[in-house]
């Protein structure tokens, strides 16, 4: 090979203007590279890792990557590293894992070897066939230039377009990585990439992968502080307990009644919710099956909605909920199911303790949402408690069902107090203006 790259290099702008060129144009500086010709117009960082690879044996025409561990160990290494407990958050930003998904979210360890895939099952098998797996060596002694190698060898964020790498089966694939530090001492903890198709990469991939490394350590380091808190002042490069927030949750139930939403933790503490976080958590504990991001995003948002939107918030329900927040899909914990006071509420109405149901029936659903997929749940909590309430028999049960505000337009419960009680009834009598009141107002 020649001894050093040209000066011309390449405008990088064209990989997103016009990629169809810029990898025919990258193809040709890699074969006449190959075939040792005068050094094509490539960056001075590709050139020279492209130099190293050869010299460490990299074949580009047959090369796979060397596997350090089997899947089942380097799944098993996860377990305890430092990065474990932001990967969740992580996920939520930056993978995609719907059926029509093409890129791959990939956490590897400092040194490139691949630990965390999250992608969906198209790009997943994609992967499969390069060998782009747990426990594979992405260094570039282990598989030549890519992504991965660059940050891991120079420090920083790179970007590798089609035949910027060195191994021919990987010039259908464009790759962006950053390397993940330690928040105290800048150590190198791992390298986050996001890898796919040459039509996945955009204008907007850099900042979203390192936006994901801001992320992760801004969680390390409120971690960090955490544990400062609890054990005392931990010196720079001490030993610190794998940085586990969020970990094991201390919510016992949710508030979802009201205006004034919030997750109770096991040591009595209320931890507000904002509205949207509400409406989240309120549609995943009605399905047990779990949402997808997408689902979610159509639910809350409706059209306008965004996956994105929906993972930024899943990961900040996470703070608070740890790991009784599942993914893959989004669902809670079976610990958390059915724990908010409007579930409880339902499940007096089943055992048939209708009192019980009333009393703790204190407010409406979410009262101030307006989310279109949360009128059916609140609908159906209104509607059970108004039928326990009409078929008890109850002239007691009918009045302070009839002076609620999510009783007080229930037309069949305030003609049934009326023939309970009688019309002279002054609970009756209250209701019936209520509820004229109401019908006025509506244009009834």
């Amino acid at each position: 090979m020649p001894t050093e790259p040209s000066t011309a290099v390449l405008p990088a702008g064209l990989r997103f203007s016009s990629p169809l060129e810029y990898e025919r144009m990258l193809r040709t500086a890699h074969e006449r590279t190959l075939t040792g010709a005068p050094a094509p117009e490539i960056t001075t960082d590709v050139w020279d890792s492209w130099q190293r690879s050869l010299a460490a044996g990299i074949d580009p025409d047959r090369h796979v990557p060397r596997h350090l561990h089997e899947v089942a160990d380097a799944v098993a290494l996860r377990r305890g590293h430092p990065l474990e407990a932001v990967m969740p958050a992580l996920s939520e930003l930056l993978a995609d894992e719907s059926s029509d998904g093409q890129h791959l979210l990939v956490l590897a360890d400092a040194h490139g070897e691949v630990l965390w895939r999250v992608g969906s099952r198209p790009a997943l098998r994609q992967a499969d066939g390069l060998e782009f797996v747990e426990g594979a060596d992405w260094s570039e002694a282990g598989v030549g230039t890519n992504a991965i190698s660059e940050a891991v060898m120079s420090g920083r964020a790179a970007q590798l377009f089609s035949a910027e790498h060195l191994v021919r089966t990987h010039h259908s694939w464009a790759c962006t990585a950053a390397p993940i530090r330690h928040p105290l001492t800048g150590a190198v903890l791992g390298v986050l990439n996001v890898s796919g198709p040459l039509n996945t990469v955009t204008a907007d991939s850099m900042r979203m992968v390192k936006c994901g490394v801001r992320l992760a350590e801004e969680l390390l380091r409120a971690a960090h502080r955490d544990l400062e808190r609890t054990v005392g002042f931990l010196p720079d490069g001490a030993a610190s307990p794998g940085f586990s927030a969020p970990g094991r949750s201390s919510a016992v139930a949710l508030e979802l009644l009201g205006e004034s939403p919030a997750v109770v933790t096991a040591d009595g503490n209320r931890v507000p919710l904002t509205l949207r976080r509400a409406e989240i958590l309120a549609l995943l504990e009605s399905r047990d099956r779990g949402w997808s991001a997408d689902e979610l995003a159509y639910a809350v948002h409706g059209e306008t909605g965004s996956a994105a939107s929906i993972r930024i918030e899943m990961h900040r329900i996470r703070q608070v909920l740890g790991d009784a927040l599942q993914s893959a899909p989004y669902r809670l914990a079976p610990a958390l199911r059915g724990s908010s006071d409007a579930a409880r509420v339902l499940q007096l109405v089943r055992l048939g303790q209708v009192a019980a149901a009333l009393a703790a029936y204190t407010a409406p659903f979410l009262a101030r949402s307006t989310a279109h997929a949360l009128e059916p749940l609140r609908a159906e909590l209104t509607s059970a408690v108004g039928a326990s309430v009409r078929t008890s028999g109850s002239v007691e049960l009918l009045r302070r069902w009839c002076l609620t505000e999510m009783g007080s337009d229930d037309r069949s419960a305030v003609l049934a107090l009326g023939q309970l009680a009688g019309l002279t009834d002054a609970a009756y009598l209250a209701a019936l203006a209520r509820l004229s009141r109401i019908d006025r107002e509506l244009g009834r």
